[in-house]
């Protein structure tokens, strides 16, 4: 099983979703998941990290992780030509290294081309920055690729965008 990840952050709630599917192609989800986290880390410059891991562990503590092959995450695995440590890697890193993590990013961070693939898809001029850990950055980015959707942003990652940003029920 694949998840693809996000958290929304308002006030001292962050509000982390998950949207599983089986195979890239999907058009459906197999089920979507959320959790909250009261009170997350601040905001700190240089380490989103911080503040966005947490909310994920807990948001993973929902699924049997014995059955997730790769984690998706909004953002990136490396954050420059050094490879410095981005988000994906320390989701990465937190799961013993054992499941791959490709990290979709809307836009491109400066000095980071090395470990990145841009992939167009649709019609869209703009691209997605692709990129991995545990997995081939050429795969991964196929992997994006294929995914069902007929615009820039896949379907179900922008199903997963509308559900995080969603208010809390």
């Amino acid at each position: 099983m694949i998840i693809a990840v996000d958290v929304y952050y308002e006030e001292n709630q962050a509000k982390s979703v998950g949207v599983m599917f089986q195979s890239w192609e999907d058009s459906k989800p197999l089920e979507v998941i959320m959790s909250y986290t009261e009170n997350p880390h601040e905001y700190e410059p240089g380490f989103f990290y911080k503040r966005e891991l947490p909310c994920i562990q807990e948001l993973l503590k929902l699924t049997d992780i014995n059955q997730i092959h790769t984690i998706v995450v909004d953002g990136y695995v490396y954050l420059n030509n050094e490879k410095k440590p981005g988000l994906g890697h320390y989701v990465y890193t937190d799961f013993s290294e054992k499941i791959p993590v490709i990290g979709v990013a809307k836009t491109a961070f400066h000095d980071n081309d090395a470990f990145v693939q841009k992939i167009y898809r649709g019609n869209s001029s703009k691209p997605l920055y692709i990129t991995s850990i545990g997995m081939e950055l050429a795969v991964a980015a196929g992997h994006i690729q294929r995914m069902y959707g007929e615009y820039r942003f896949p379907h179900l990652l922008k199903l997963l965008d509308k559900h995080t940003k969603e208010a809390r029920l």
